[in-house]
């Protein structure tokens, strides 16, 4: 969790602003996760802070604070067509990645 917390504060991920008028704050929460090696042992623990997006309201708050995600079945179907149509692949992994930013890495 501090490893998280760090990574969002380095990245200026928010900014402190006044809550505006009639307004309520968004909770959020931390996520845990184990992530494992291919043999079945643990490699590391992780937490992610999320926010709690069922308090948000399509055209009111909901593009403000959360990024949309990609379906699970849109990555198998560009797997697929990766693997026949002989598309090269490359994989890595970015910790804390945020799309508002350049990459130097």
């Amino acid at each position: 969790m501090n490893e998280e917390m760090r990574a969002l504060q380095k990245n200026a991920t928010w900014e402190l602003v006044p809550l505006p008028h009639k307004k309520k704050t968004m909770g959020c929460k931390w996520i845990y996760t184990v992530k494992l090696k291919a043999s079945g042992f643990i490699e590391r623990y992780k937490a992610k802070l999320v926010a709690n997006e069922y308090t948000q309201r399509y055209e009111v708050d909901y593009q403000e604070t959360l990024a949309p995600v990609v379906k699970i079945n849109t990555i198998r179907v560009l797997l697929s067509l990766a693997a026949n149509l002989y598309w090269p692949l490359h994989q890595f992994d970015v910790k804390n990645a945020f799309l508002h930013r350049e990459l130097e890495e």
